[in-house]
């Protein structure tokens, strides 16, 4: 793991505007990732270091996420351009970020050629590490450019080069969903959508529509509550973001609330609730006595950030969703369970995702899992409702793990979605989660 101090980028002497900057900040990046950090920690431990503008903040962030969605491919381009893997690290990492600017998408390069050449051997010339490297940069970028149409072709070849994923993910893609693995995987390596849920106490979607298109926004409905724009935007450029009259919610994930249906009066608890997105919509539908259950305090915090920006107000606790110790021993009426997983459907939002699981990973998060749900079951009314939510697309922990519960606890199944795969069409956008809704009878 890396854990020195992030210096070489102060020191430098490189223009933070340029482009050499921001490709030895995304290596930086990079590096972190590999070495287990997840991508916001490793963007955020970068962006501490020293003072950025906006535009090169907003940069870093870009190329880093577009290394990650095409890292199985430039990995095997260093592999192919090089006689052995370059080390260290930090080289490696560098290479992989220049050569994935030279990669059109939709056919647009986002630099000339030439520019990424020169940035990238200016970035590793800055580098103390790598600055008698930077003759081999050079060679390996000017090399690809001239033989990039064969080795373009010998990557489609290559499961992992071709998908951009691990061979494992691929492989049990294809064995869940052998119909629709090569969709599912070309979602995961697209953009998503910035997706709104309109507060329904303050605004309606059509309203809202209105509001967005005054202030030169693009904007269509995809749900109830449900808003897609038609590009992105900062949250501070959002009307009506900072007042309460929207949240930014994936549309799968708005399905959760209108599944439990609270009503006026009734006692709620949202368990694994962070970052409050599922337990300001239950608000926004009804007047209940909300309790948001997280085990960790910051994450609590967000919570109570954005259940103000709302205008909204529920309990919140501390404490272990596979414990008791915070519980008044008075049952629920409604439990949404929120449960941990590996969170292999939204990986077109977190492009990390894909590169820090194991295998393993979905067995021993489905085990904990049931621990949350044998506990939160005890504290369910006789005739109240659970809702199993996971924004996993592998079946151990969605739709094997419902019928695994059901049978364990007696419990009914109600009408649900299921499994929902990661789509991106016009209308019909929004990323793979499952929701099980069960009766205590």
């Amino acid at each position: 793991m890396i854990n020195r101090k992030i210096n070489f980028l102060a020191q430098s002497g490189l223009v933070p505007e340029s482009l050499a900057f921001r490709l030895a900040c995304t290596t930086e990046v990079i590096c972190r990732v590999i070495n287990g950090r997840s991508l916001p920690h490793a963007l955020s431990t970068v962006f501490s270091g020293m003072a950025f503008s906006p535009s090169t903040r907003g940069a870093i962030q870009d190329i880093s996420y577009h290394v990650l969605r095409n890292l199985g491919l430039v990995r095997f381009l260093t592999e192919k351009l090089t006689r052995k893997p370059p080390e260290p690290l930090l080289l490696q990492n560098l290479l992989h970020c220049a050569l994935v600017l030279l990669l059109p998408e939709n056919g647009i390069l986002r630099y000339e050629p030439y520019t990424v050449v020169d940035q990238a051997v200016q970035a590793a010339a800055s580098i103390r590490t790598l600055s008698k490297a930077k003759g081999l940069v050079n060679a390996v970028l000017r090399r690809f450019l001239r033989e990039q149409t064969d080795l373009l072709e010998a990557a489609r070849q290559r499961p992992e080069a071709c998908w951009n994923y691990p061979a494992w993910w691929i492989d049990r893609i294809r064995e869940a969903y052998p119909s629709d693995w090569e969709s599912i995987l070309e979602v995961g390596n697209t953009p998503p959508p910035l997706t709104l849920r309109v507060n329904r106490r303050k605004s309606s979607t059509d309203a809202y529509i209105r509001l967005a298109n005054s202030a030169g926004i693009d904007a269509v409905a995809i749900g109830p509550c449900a808003v897609k724009l038609a590009h992105p935007v900062p949250v501070d450029k959002i009307p009506g973001f900072n007042d309460g009259l929207v949240s930014v919610q994936d549309a799968a994930a708005q399905l959760a609330a209108p599944l439990l249906n609270p009503e006026n009066g009734m006692k709620v608890l949202d368990a694994c609730a962070a970052p409050g997105g599922k337990s300001g919509h239950m608000l926004e539908m009804a007047n209940i006595d909300l309790l948001a259950l997280d085990c960790d305090h910051w994450r609590l915090q967000m919570i109570h950030e954005n259940l103000e920006r709302l205008g909204l107000k529920a309990r919140t606790k501390k404490g272990d969703a596979t414990k008791q110790d915070w519980w008044d021993k008075k049952p629920f009426d409604c439990i949404l369970a929120d449960v941990p997983c590996t969170a292999s459907g939204i990986i077109r939002r977190h492009p990390d995702i894909r590169w820090l699981r194991r295998p393993a990973d979905s067995q021993e998060l489905s085990a904990l899992s049931m621990r949350i749900l044998e506990n939160l079951w005890s504290m369910l009314k006789p005739g109240g409702k659970l809702l199993l939510a996971t924004c996993s697309i592998w079946p151990e922990e969605s739709e094997q793990q419902a019928r695994t519960f059901s049978a364990r606890f007696g419990a009914q199944r109600l009408e649900a979605p299921g499994q929902l795969l990661p789509t991106a069409k016009d209308l019909i956008d929004h990323d793979g989660l499952f929701y099980a809704l069960f009766k205590k009878t």
